[in-house]
Parts: structure tokens; sequence; C-alpha cells
């Protein structure tokens, strides 16, 4: 019996049409964070449910691919190149807006562009999934920039810093523990 080829899977499929749908908000969203001086209780509503709308996105995008079959070299290329999009636009707007200190989001976006130039170092050798932690570590960024972005009373204060205290913690954990599985992963060819 031959073996059959499968159906190529088309590249407008929904799970890829969700990513590129979450690319589409990241400007969507900068200029609703922004509009009314950046302060403004009513666009940072709005911003928030932008925000909120293209997170859940990523989510949905991942268990349609697997689900039904529908994982595309582009998705695989263009969903993290969206989250990465969505949160480091998110984490510089607040910083511009002064809302977010600067050395948070410099340690949180070092570390996204680290761990993602250290999978093309091994990508040749093995591709490094996304670990729970990693999972974990995107949830809780975007809990806490989603926090930051809702137009809380200063009494949320310790709040936003406990959420933005555990997406440091897992940011920077997650990080060792990638950079462990790259070393081993060259060493080991």
């Amino acid at each position: 019996m031959a073996d059959r080829a499968l159906p190529a899977v088309p590249i407008l499929n929904i799970a890829n049409l969700l990513t590129i749908s979450r690319l589409v908000l990241v400007p969507v969203f900068i200029v609703a964070l922004f509009a009314g001086g950046g302060h403004e209780a009513g666009w940072r509503w709005v911003a928030w449910g932008i925000f909120a709308l293209a997170a859940i996105t990523d989510r949905i995008d991942g268990v349609l691919a697997r689900k039904h079959g529908l994982v595309t070299d582009f998705g695989k290329i263009a969903d993290p190149i969206a989250d990465k999009a969505l949160t480091g636009s998110a984490l510089i707007g607040l910083s511009v807006l002064g809302d977010l200190p600067w050395w948070v989001t410099i340690v949180i976006l070092a570390r996204e562009v680290g761990i993602t130039l250290m999978r093309f170092w091994v990508i040749r050798f093995a591709v490094i999934p996304a670990s729970r932690g990693g999972k974990a570590k995107t949830l809780a960024q975007v809990v806490a920039i989603g926090l930051y972005v809702l137009p809380l009373p200063p009494v949320f204060g310790p709040l936003l810093w406990i959420m933005m205290g555990l997406a440091l913690v897992l940011t920077v954990g997650t990080a060792v523990d990638y950079v462990v599985q790259a070393v081993r992963l060259r060493a080991g060819r």
C-alpha cells in the first residue's frame, strides 16, 4: 500500500487569521493606550479591552491549530512574533507613560530577545518547545500588564507589584531553564 501524502494545511486558516488579527490589534491597542494623554480612564478601559482580546486570541489560535491540524510554518513564526509585539508594545507604552519602571520593561524584553536568539542558535540541533514554566510566564506577564493598563486606583498598587513581581520571577527563572537546555543541546551534538 502506497503512502499517501497528507494534504497541505492552507496558510489562511482560522488559527493563522487569529494570529494576524493579534498583530493588527497591536497598533490599535497603542493608539488607545496613548489616547487622551495616556491616563484618561475611558481610553484605558478601551486599551485594556483590546489588549485582553488580543491576548485571548493567543490561547485560541494555539488550541485550534493543534486540535484541527492547522499548524503551519507561518504560524510557528508569526505566533511568537505577535505575542512579543503585544507584550513588548504594552510594556514600552506603560514605561513611556510613567506607569511602569523602565528596568522592568528592559528585564522582560531582554529575556524575550535573548531567548529568541538562543533558540536560533540551537535550531539546527533541536527545537526548544515552550515549557509549562514558559506558558506560566506568559500568563503572568499578560495578567500583570493587563492590571497596569487598567485605570485602577492607587490602593491596588501592591497587587500590581505582586503580579509584576511574579511575572519577573517567572521571566528570569524560565530564561535560566531555557539556557541550560540550549547548552545541553549544543554540547550533546
